[in-house]
């Protein structure tokens, strides 16, 4: 969510005049973008906040601007006290405040600024971006090199588990009208991306906000029909609001990937009761084996939190034995730690201690390996459909539809191309492979490429 919402402001203030630079000494705007959804991402923010004030001190007409989750929906002004070399503090997924300063201090007319706040008054910045009318949603730094893009899709969340801070910092539930997510990616199909995601901090909770909303699988559906688009994935599901209705619609669209994120959080009940997570170890299990037979060759990736408030180890070796029996293709591990102001934080003791939580993530990553490791070799000698994203030190790179990672060399331009690749070599984390052919045709040599990518 905040790489989409990093790509909006981009394009937001292009808009108004401003490009991007690749160093910090040519800026006139800096733009940190904040989570503080775990302890270490909160500590590298306000890192990196700190170490902007002798860069302000030194270029004092340089406007700061922190936004996302460390600011909330209720402003900063208690970051303003502690921070008071910021020029600017902007909410998650909101950039009227920097354009509304910039607007300002840039001598804008005061039709201009009339015409600034009248787009940034509006509760999402496509609307500033006016993705109907054709204009950019892509910084333009990105054109013609971005492959895949992330499309939020609903914003903030109305579940409020225990441990989680985004309700608190990025509201409750909103969801986008259909049309104008439609008309989002219609531009961005125009602008050459190939692949969307559709976010949401529970996506498939997406329509349920609105009296007589549509839902989430008949927002593929339309979506599906865009011309031009290749593929569509969508993040993250949660165990409780996953319909057989969105499994089938996944299985019968040609361009919904055939991947499911779904966290577990936690293989024991009385832990995903204290997480407030509403369904049990067992529900979640059913929940897998449906999917596995509804779409076919599907790749399930799951998150946990291990060393939840309270957590035994033997309710700890329950979340290792389900996930070992399982066997799911990605697993997204995270330490507990306590976030301000949630119900766990408020209510619950942080008592497991720091290594221990160390060794059960350490546990599950090494378990995780060797179950990727046999699942992975089951793709050697197979040709797969792979959408190639970038050249990375020669070696082209892309996924599958199940999102695995896969390289190969080939001295043609294939960026932005769908390709079949025979795989010769499998690790746990990625696939390798000879090139075949083009789905949709050869390519083109790669000089031309280069000389786009070194202008």
């Amino acid at each position: 969510m905040n790489s989409a919402d990093s790509q909006r402001v981009a394009s937001a203030l292009e808009k108004i005049g401003y490009q991007q630079t690749e160093t910090l000494d040519a800026a006139d705007v800096i733009v940190l973008n904040t989570c503080v959804v775990r302890q270490q991402a909160e500590e590298a923010a306000i890192g990196k906040i700190t170490w902007l004030a002798p860069h302000k001190a030194r270029k004092p007409d340089v406007v700061i601007n922190v936004m996302g989750c460390m600011v909330g929906i209720k402003g900063g002004d208690k970051l303003k006290q502690i921070y008071p070399y910021v020029d600017v503090f902007s909410p998650p997924s909101e950039p009227a405040p920097l354009l509304k300063f910039l607007a300002k201090r840039d001598g804008l007319s005061d039709r201009e600024i009339e015409t600034v706040q009248r787009f940034v008054l509006q509760d999402d910045l496509t609307t500033i971006l006016n993705p109907s009318d054709g204009e950019l949603i892509l910084p333009r730094a990105q054109l013609g090199v971005a492959v895949t893009a992330h499309v939020p899709v609903v914003y903030g969340c109305s579940h409020a588990c225990t441990f989680c801070i985004i309700p608190f910092r990025r509201g409750v539930e909103r969801s986008r009208p259909v049309g104008e997510i439609a008309a989002e990616v219609r531009s961005l199909t125009a602008q050459g991306v190939k692949e969307v995601t559709l976010l949401g901090q529970i996506v498939d909770r997406y329509g349920k906000d609105v009296a007589d909303g549509p839902n989430l699988a008949q927002l593929l559906r339309v979506i599906n029909d865009i011309e031009g688009l290749e593929r569509i994935r969508f993040l993250t599901s949660h165990p409780s609001y996953m319909t057989d209705e969105l499994l089938d619609t996944v299985a019968e669209l040609p361009k919904v990937c055939e991947q499911i994120e779904v966290p577990l959080q936690a293989g024991d009940d009385d832990v995903l009761a204290n997480m407030k997570r509403g369904y049990t170890a067992d529900d979640y299990r059913r929940l897998v084996e449906r999917i596995r037979q509804r779409i076919p060759h599907v790749a399930i990736a799951t998150d946990i939190i291990v060393g939840f408030p309270g957590e035994s180890e033997k309710q700890f070796q329950r979340t290792y034995d389900l996930l070992a029996d399982l066997k799911l293709d990605v697993i997204h591990l995270a330490r507990y730690s306590p976030r301000p102001g949630t119900v766990a934080e408020r209510r619950m003791t942080d008592d497991v201690p720091e290594e221990e939580k160390l060794r059960r993530l350490k546990a599950l990553d090494e378990m995780q390996a060797s179950v990727l490791e046999t699942i992975n070799a089951k793709f050697k000698d197979q040709t797969v459909e792979v959408l190639v994203e970038e050249n990375h030190k020669g070696k082209w790179t892309g996924r599958t539809r199940n999102n695995k990672i896969v390289f190969f060399e080939d001295e043609a331009n294939w960026q932005g191309r769908l390709a079949q690749v025979k795989i010769t070599e499998t690790t746990p984390w990625s696939l390798r492979g000879v090139v075949q052919n083009a789905v949709n045709g050869f390519p083109e040599p790669i000089e031309r490429m280069m000389v786009f990518t070194e202008r």
